[in-house]
């Protein structure tokens, strides 16, 4: 393998920092599953996923801890931040990053969903909610006394 092809095409990681990755390709599928195994894992109403090949991904820095969640799959994720990391099926080809750990979430998009029995109703409708940016929600004062210790999206 080339240099140029092994240059990663996208990177991500938790939340500390302790645990990175890339991935040198792009991902074969961006999903979005409602089942409610995946809101339990993500502790959000659905998990947002990329399905990469395992010979196209690598973990940089650090090894994330495993959680056995079926009996045909493990979700990884970083023991000191708690940061869900991946949905992996045991011996399988891909693994599937959750879209959210990714330093670029944008260049992941969802084309697809899965686990549609557990949606919940109200899911549809988010985008109509009024909303504000956090700036506004918090206003200067309060934003100018915020520190984030998250890791930066880059290393």
């Amino acid at each position: 393998m080339t240099d140029a092809a092994r240059k990663p095409m996208l990177t991500g990681g938790c939340q500390c920092g302790a645990i990175r990755f890339a991935v040198t390709a792009a991902p074969t599928r961006v999903s979005i599953c409602h089942c409610r195994m995946c809101q339990k894992a993500t502790g959000a109403p659905f998990a947002s996923l990329a399905d990469i090949p395992n010979e196209q991904f690598a973990w940089t820095r650090g090894t994330p801890s495993a959680f056995k969640s079926s009996s045909i799959a493990e979700r990884d994720f970083c023991a000191k931040c708690g940061t869900p990391l991946s949905y992996r099926r045991i011996g399988g080809p891909n693994i599937e990053i959750m879209t959210g750990a990714f330093d670029r979430p944008d260049r992941v998009v969802p084309t697809k969903q899965f686990g549609s029995e557990s949606r919940l109703g109200w899911v549809g409708n988010v985008s109509n909610l009024p909303s504000k940016t956090t700036a506004q929600n918090y206003g200067p004062e309060q934003m100018a006394s915020v520190f984030s210790y998250q890791h930066p999206d880059h290393d």
